[in-house]
C-alpha cells in the first residue's frame, strides 16, 4: 500500500469517526476536546459541525491555518501530559467528545505515547462520552466501539465511557 493510500485511509477514517462521534454525542452538554491542532483541519471540521458545545484545543505551539485557529480562550498550550491534568482540575469529568491525532509516523513511538496519555484522557470523559483516536488507546473503563461506517480498519478507534 502506498503512503498516499495510507494517508487517504487515515483521512477518510478520521472524518467518518469524527462524524460518528459528533452525532452520537450531539445531545450532550459537555465540552469537546481536540488533542493536537496541527494545521487545524479536524478542528475546523468540528467547529463547522458541532453545535452548542465549546471546543477546547490542546497544543504545544500553534502552527495552524489562520481560519483553523481557535481563540486564545479555547486554547490550552503546553505539553499534553501537563495540560490534560490541568483540564481535569478545570473541567472535571465533563467532556462529551475527545479527539486525538497525536501520533507521528513511528507506530512503536505512537503506542508508547498512547499508553502514557490514556490514563490522563480517561478521567476527562463524561458518562456516555466518546473518545476518537487515530491510535489504539489503553483505557481501563472505556469500551471500544465497532468501526464507524466508512472507516478503514486500524486507522481510527472509538471508545465510550
Amino acid at each position: 500500500m502506498s503512503r498516499l493510500d495510507v494517508f487517504i485511509d487515515r483521512m477518510v477514517s478520521q472524518r467518518a469517526s469524527l462524524d460518528f462521534g459528533i452525532a452520537e454525542t450531539a445531545a450532550m452538554d459537555g465540552p469537546v476536546f481536540e488533542l493536537g491542532l496541527g494545521n487545524g483541519r479536524t478542528y475546523h471540521h468540528m467547529r463547522e459541525t458541532i453545535e452548542g458545545r465549546d471546543i477546547y484545543v490542546f497544543e504545544r505551539a500553534v502552527a495552524s491555518h489562520p481560519d483553523s485557529t481557535p481563540d486564545d480562550a479555547f486554547l490550552l498550550l503546553g505539553e499534553v501530559t501537563d495540560t490534560l491534568p490541568q483540564a481535569l482540575e478545570q473541567f472535571g469529568p465533563t467532556a462529551s467528545l475527545i479527539h486525538a491525532d497525536l501520533g507521528g509516523h513511528n507506530l512503536a513511538k505512537n503506542d508508547i505515547f498512547a499508553r502514557k496519555v490514556s490514563p490522563l484522557i480517561e478521567p476527562l470523559l463524561a458518562p456516555g462520552g466518546l473518545m476518537v483516536s487515530s491510535d489504539r488507546m489503553y483505557f481501563e473503563n472505556l469500551t471500544e466501539l465497532p468501526l464507524a461506517p466508512g472507516a478503514v480498519e486500524g486507522r481510527c478507534f472509538i471508545y465510550r465511557k
